[in-house]
């Protein structure tokens, strides 16, 4: 299908949203109107409603719905977003109210990563997210299906896809799930390799536009693009990292969370999340001049605990400080670091607590001992484990899992690595 470019013009848009108290409504629709700029929008207004919860109907009040439809006529709006997930009725209602093409928050956090994915992963990920959003919803799109002027909500697997029947979706997602599972094993058996030659991988996880790309560029000078955007970059990048101690690591950039991030998205891009769970040390990168820093640093750890990463050795690299530069003592939580990618400030500190946090490594190796040096079997047996031990005419040969360290002081009588 040709690419057709919806950013000639700017969008108007209305933010809308219902404070239940179950959230900081004011902090979450901030965020909304940073995800609308990022995905091409003139944010002109915001609604907030407090209600004790949502109206089943039309989200908002009645009341309040007039307003809005007033609020769209005088201002020109071209779009409403709702800072919620909105059901296929009160997308119906609210836009035969106002007359005004309606999105929700997934709908347009899936918009944007449909804009920002560039791997073949990346968009089969972003496709599927889409589809499986969009497959209860059909028979209630409301006139989302007959706007055909495109713009934000139309990107990604495009209004033919949407309105084709719900049988063919099915098929689609059937098809793009055995994709990911194929790059699942993929990268599994990457993973599995990179252990077994006692390879480290340092994974950088947090929140959008923390600073996570800099921070990749200023380590490795990895080209990664850098915007002053939300989900600026969506593809993982790897880049090989030598350490102050002379190690090397693979250092891995993630994509970026964000509050209620939609589940569609968690699930559809658990396998580029899980770099975190392969990962040897993870990175919890903040803005530190952020006033939800701490809120975003929660989000990040609730995230890496329902992966799995429980245990793991996280440090709270704490960025952008040469904004802030009088950081208050209590922010050092744990393991934690003040830099700025930016200007370099703090990186050697970087560098030096990745290197305490890396855990010992082990390697398996094949081995061919002369019969002189008979007694290094019995210290690999003490610094980690013989798998195979054979007598030949030309020494022992073993199969040996041992840690790096020692592994390297009998690196001549290498014969091979198990990969």
């Amino acid at each position: 299908m040709e690419e057709i470019n919806f950013e000639k013009k700017a969008e108007r848009a209305l933010l809308i949203s219902v404070d239940t108290g179950d959230f900081d409504a004011d902090a979450s629709i901030n965020e909304l109107s940073e995800l609308a700029k990022t995905a091409g929008a003139e944010v002109v207004g915001m609604m907030v409603q407090k209600k004790a919860a949502p109206s089943a109907a039309s989200f908002v009040g009645s009341g309040r719905l007039s307003e809005i439809a007033h609020f769209c006529k005088i201002n020109d709006i071209d779009i409403l977003i709702a800072d919620a997930e909105l059901t296929p009725v009160q997308v119906r209602n609210i836009e035969d109210f106002a007359d005004v093409k309606v999105v929700d928050r997934t709908t347009l956090i899936l918009d944007i990563f449909a804009k920002r994915a560039h791997s073949a992963e990346g968009k089969i990920q972003v496709e599927l997210a889409q589809l499986k959003y969009a497959l209860p919803r059909l028979s209630g799109q409301g006139k989302n299906l007959s706007r055909l002027g495109g713009g934000i909500g139309t990107r990604g697997p495009g209004e033919t896809k949407l309105e084709s029947d719900k049988r063919h979706i099915r098929k689609r997602i059937q098809y793009l799930n055995e994709s990911l599972v194929k790059i699942e094993k993929r990268r599994q058996a990457v993973h599995r390799r990179r252990q077994k030659n006692g390879a480290y991988a340092v994974a950088i996880v947090g929140y959008t536009n923390a600073g996570k790309s800099t921070l990749m560029n200023r380590l490795t000078d990895a080209g990664v693009l850098e915007e002053n955007k939300l989900f600026a970059t969506l593809d993982p990048t790897a880049r090989k990292l030598t350490l102050p101690d002379g190690r090397q690591v693979m250092l891995i950039d993630t994509v970026g969370l964000v509050r209620r991030l939609p589940h569609q998205l968690v699930d559809a891009f658990k396998s580029t999340l899980e770099e975190a769970l392969w990962a040897d040390v993870i990175l919890n990168v903040c803005d530190a001049s952020s006033e939800e820093c701490s809120e975003h640093v929660k989000v990040t750890n609730d995230l890496l605990s329902a992966l799995g990463c429980d245990g793991k050795p996280i440090i709270n690299v704490l960025n952008k400080c040469d904004l802030l530069p009088d950081l208050l003592d209590f922010l050092l939580i744990g393991r934690s670091v003040r830099i700025s990618a930016k200007t370099g400030l703090g990186i050697e500190s970087l560098l030096e607590e990745i290197s305490k946090a890396l855990p010992e490594k082990t390697v398996s190796v094949k081995l061919l001992i002369p019969f002189s040096e008979a007694r290094i079997v019995n210290e690999i047996r003490q610094h980690g484990t013989v798998e195979t031990e054979e007598y030949t005419e030309n020494g022992i040969k073993i199969t040996a899992c041992a840690k790096t360290d020692y592994i390297e002081t009998v690196k001549e009588y290498i014969i091979g690595s198990e990969s």
